[in-house]
């Protein structure tokens, strides 16, 4: 497994944990979601954290936030309860990985040209550890 993916599945796990939203309307997928709300698992990027063992990762996870409405009020609930839930306890990444820090770096809100749909666009940024 790689860092990257770790991040991606402690994060989804977290958010079903903390009922941000069901398990069925937080997905990993290329399209425009059907349930609404829904946060689809989007872009990462990971950078060497240049330590000389090279065990550190900075990691960025992109999370997708849609929901069917005309202003942005329920995107930015989302977005908020989002930050809740990764402020603790310590993300857990399983065999391998360690999460030394885990935090929303930034949240922008946009207008789909549907007229319709709101949508957010939560950043995470964790700093991970391989272990082992």
């Amino acid at each position: 497994m790689t860092p990257e993916l770790a991040l991606q599945r402690a994060v989804r796990e977290r958010l079903i944990t903390e009922a941000v939203l069901p398990a069925g309307s937080i997905l990993d997928r290329g399209s425009r979601p059907v349930a609404d709300p829904s946060i689809i698992m989007g872009e990462g990027q990971s950078l060497e954290e240049g330590d000389i063992a090279r065990r550190l990762t900075r990691c960025f996870l992109t999370l997708h936030v849609w929901k069917k409405e005309a202003g942005s009020e329920g995107v930015k609930t989302i977005a908020g309860a989002i930050r809740t839930a990764l402020r603790a306890p310590r993300l857990v990444l399983g065999d391998g990985f360690y999460c030394a820090d885990a935090r929303v770096s930034s949240a922008r809100f946009l207008r789909d040209p549907d007229g319709e749909t709101a949508h957010g666009v939560v950043t995470v940024e964790a700093l991970v550890e391989e272990i082992g």
